[in-house]
């Protein structure tokens, strides 16, 4: 046995997901999880510094937040094993993704970076930790995101059928497993993470259960329609966003101030999956979807995505038997495992890099 932790923190920043993994010749079984309460001042200084409205010295503020995630990041793998009633001498490696607080692809001096000193992780655990995933597939001129569509091929992947698999996670990504073909994976755009804004704004709540807000609202066509113009919607993939795009400031930019609150709540939900539905019929006309992330759990979003392209079979992960909270956790551990054994964690096809590599780097103990 080889026993694998993934730990990741998404867009939402509420909680750091943990799962502890079994291993063996790239299959995967998940063992335990949870979902590990990020200190409210920590998600404050991570908006603070992801939106660049700190006070003082960036650069101190981003080492104490380093420092702080790092710390955190180690207490979360403490209370995985806990649970699990698992002994650290017992794990191979943590593959931490660390929380992102920026990621620029598209400039000539692009970069992706990540929160969550390492080094304070494999110290305090006495486990061999592997991070900073996305920066080696950026050296080869890839995207650095989205990482996961390699982990979807591995254990996702069938003869049988045509398949997609979607992440809506803060931004909705998608992965498509065709026979014979290479990999295709990308960011179509904003899953949950307008929404999740908006409604803290507004109800100071971090995100909309099961879309019952946008479900009291009614779909502005003339908001949706000057959203969808927005040219990261037409753009070619590979490609990749995050909440440093997708924002409340992009947001603003519309004509939004005469709008009731949950209008817009109800339109940013039909710009998911108007944009994720048209990036899948660019790929196939009919198949296979399969759900995973916090989005997949939105009924509301679910129904709309299954009326807009009624010739797919959609359903979650559930139905291939891995639980959709934590499929990108699993994709980190995964990677880690990938990472010790010297074999690539990237495809090409799908983030743009001139090759396939090893990613991350080692903090051993």
């Amino acid at each position: 046995m080889s026993f694998y932790i993934g730990l990741m923190s998404g867009t939402s920043v509420d909680g750091i997901d943990a799962v502890l993994c079994d291993i063996q010749n790239d299959s995967i079984k998940l063992i335990d999880s949870l979902c590990f309460p990020i200190p409210l001042s920590q998600q404050e200084k991570i908006h603070a510094i992801s939106n660049s409205q700190y006070h003082g010295d960036a650069i101190e503020m981003m080492g104490f937040l380093d420092v702080e995630l790092g710390q955190t990041f180690s207490q979360a793998v403490d209370a995985l094993l806990d649970k699990a009633q698992f002994s650290d001498l017992n794990i191979s490696a943590i593959g931490s993704h660390g929380q992102t607080i920026r990621h620029i692809p598209n400039h000539q001096q692009a970069f992706s970076l990540q929160l969550a000193d390492a080094n304070i992780i494999a110290a305090n655990t006495g486990i061999t930790t592997v991070a900073d995933f996305r920066r080696r597939d950026m050296a080869f001129g890839g995207q650095g995101a989205p990482l996961i569509p390699a982990f979807h091929q591995s254990i996702f992947a069938s003869n049988e059928s045509e398949r997609i698999i979607v992440n809506l996670g803060g931004i909705a990504n998608i992965t498509v497993l065709v026979n014979e073909k290479d990999t295709i994976g990308y960011d179509t755009g904003p899953a949950n993470t307008l929404m999740d804004q908006w409604i803290k704004k507004h109800q100071d709540k971090s995100f909309d259960l099961d879309g019952q807000w946008a479900k009291s609202g009614q779909l502005n066509n003339a908001l949706l329609n000057a959203m969808l113009t927005d040219p990261y919607f037409s753009q070619e993939s590979p490609k990749s966003t995050g909440r440093e795009y997708f924002n409340l400031a992009w947001l603003e930019k519309f004509d939004i101030n005469t709008l009731d609150p949950e209008d817009v709540q109800r339109t940013l939900l039909e710009l998911t999956a108007h944009t994720l539905s048209d990036a899948i019929d660019n790929h196939l006309d009919k198949g296979e979807i399969f759900l995973c992330g916090g989005g997949a759990h939105n009924d509301f979003l679910v129904e709309r995505i299954k009326v807009l392209i009624p010739s797919f079979d959609i359903d979650s992960t559930f139905r291939l038997g891995v639980d959709p909270d934590w499929v990108e956790a699993m994709g980190f551990a995964w990677l880690a495992y990938r990472t010790l054994n010297r074999q690539a964690g990237n495809l090409p096809s799908v983030t743009g890099a001139t090759e396939a590599t090893v990613l991350g780097a080692i903090y051993p103990t």
